[in-house]
């Protein structure tokens, strides 16, 4: 068991891990397209060499995945791959599937093998197998409560553990998932998810004569009735099903947010909190990062007095589905489902990144339209400040042309010049160095911020019960 808990943050990309990093991640992990699970993977064996020598540079580590369930037509591949693993000298190696640990463990017996998510390891008997079998570390599936936390703990004080605390849920056993195999032909289990669960479905008739007939739901009649689901075991409990003229969205789950939960995770003894969200920007892993690394290092520093309100307002930054917490409490309730969208929302979205300092100016790229007049916010590693910066127009940074407008796309970048900074520049290049990145307030209107708000208020009101 380590001394404190490690904050883990998933990096899709160079840029994503060097983010992750400087907004105040321990570990990251990452992983490459064909032997992983997430197949949009931005790395190439130079690049994971470069995050590795980044990260290790500053005293932090690197998991690399290798999750995937192999098919014959993988096997062939784990001899190269093995060695390229062997080369780079991850911190560790993420697996799933039993064949691929015994392999390395057999033909690259120095590397340290931890159990994937994938594994579905949910009780103390399944981590003693594989500890049993050599693995350092194992990830808690997360359909584990916490109560089942606590006693995986106490009886396995031994191994490494880690558990998921924020990012998107899996309607299924931890990924475990056929409907993308089944409606796409894409498989969940070798990192192709087509995520079916967040597609919206309409409901249908079918008579006796064998015809299918649509529910037709307009304005004349959305508000007579409801579809309500009844399980057999459950009798009593009824499961609304939304749907409206577009369809519903019957198996969308909320993104899990422990950060309310975080003196339980921290005062069980868990190794290693873990975030989703490989195929993120890195606007997400650094929002993400600097608001769980403050909210760590102040209840290591004075639990009695810590506050998640302090932290959840930089959460509700990020665009998200609505938040849940996940099976921390027990069984899921209806409110960790989102019937009625699978888009995310947010008031704010991300402006862009200081790429660089060429000299005493700032080379920004542009992630969102922006226009003149409008207010950035350059979010300050290491705290939960900001900078605030006002443009009224925008210098091309390859041109030097001026315009009062800029659109995100193909690496559009602006130059940000030292006088139009709002402190002293010696201090503005402490703050803020290369890969700090911006936001942007965007209120939702009309029917979204009505959501929004709601979805807010459910999850508050879900950490008070």
């Amino acid at each position: 068991m380590l001394d404190k808990a490690e904050l883990l943050l998933p990096a899709g990309s160079l840029v994503k891990l060097k983010t992750a990093v400087l907004y105040g991640a321990d570990a990251v992990y990452a992983g490459t397209p064909d032997m992983c699970l997430r197949a949009q993977s931005k790395f190439s064996i130079d690049e994971l060499q470069e995050g590795i020598e980044f990260v290790h540079a500053r005293g932090k580590k690197i998991y690399l995945t290798l999750n995937l369930f192999m098919h014959n037509r993988d096997v062939a591949k784990l001899p190269s791959f093995t060695a390229t693993l062997r080369e780079l000298h991850p911190d560790g190696v993420l697996i799933a599937d039993p064949g691929v640990f015994q392999y390395l463990k057999e033909n690259a017996p120095e590397l340290n093998l931890f159990v994937s998510t994938q594994a579905n390891i949910c009780s103390y008997a399944a981590v003693k197998f594989w500890q049993s079998l050599g693995a350092k570390l194992c990830v808690l599936g997360r359909e584990v409560t916490f109560e089942e936390i606590k006693e995986i703990r106490q009886r396995c004080p031994d191994i490494l553990l880690e558990t998921f605390m924020h990012g998107a849920m899996c309607m299924s056993y931890s990924g475990r998932c056929l409907i993308s195999n089944y409606l796409a032909d894409r498989s969940a289990n070798q990192g192709k998810c087509a995520h079916c669960c967040r597609w919206h479905y309409k409901l249908h008739l079918r008579l006796k004569d064998g015809t299918l007939k649509e529910i037709v739901i307009n304005e004349d009649n959305k508000d007579v009735f409801e579809f309500l689901l009844e399980e057999d075991f459950r009798q009593g409990e009824y499961y609304e099903v939304v749907e409206d003229e577009h369809g519903g969205y019957l198996l969308n789950s909320k993104d899990m947010c422990l950060l309310p939960k975080l003196p339980d995770l921290l005062s069980v003894g868990l190794d290693s909190l873990k975030v989703e969200g490989r195929n993120k920007t890195e606007y997400y892993a650094g929002v993400v990062a600097r608001a769980y690394r403050q909210a760590i290092d102040d209840w290591y520093s004075a639990p009695q007095t810590w506050d998640a309100a302090r932290y959840m307002p930089e959460l509700h930054t990020l665009q998200n589905r609505g938040y849940c917490l996940g099976f921390h409490n027990g069984k899921l309730t209806n409110i960790s489902q989102n019937y009625e969208y699978t888009r995310t929302l947010g008031d704010w979205l991300f402006a862009g990144s200081i790429i660089r300092w060429e000299g005493d100016d700032a080379i920004m790229e542009i992630r969102n339209y922006i226009q003149s007049g409008e207010e950035f916010e350059f979010l300050i590693p290491a705290s939960l400040q900001v900078v605030r910066l006002q443009l009224n127009e925008f210098i091309d940074a390859l041109s030097g042309e001026t315009s009062l407008k800029v659109s995100a796309g193909q690496g559009k970048a602006i130059r940000i010049r030292p006088d139009m900074w709002p402190a002293p520049l010696s201090e503005i290049k402490r703050l803020l160095p290369q890969y700090t990145i911006a936001r942007k307030f965007q209120p939702l209107k009309g029917e979204n911020a009505a959501m929004l708000h709601r979805k807010t208020a459910e999850f508050a009101q879900l950490c008070e019960d």
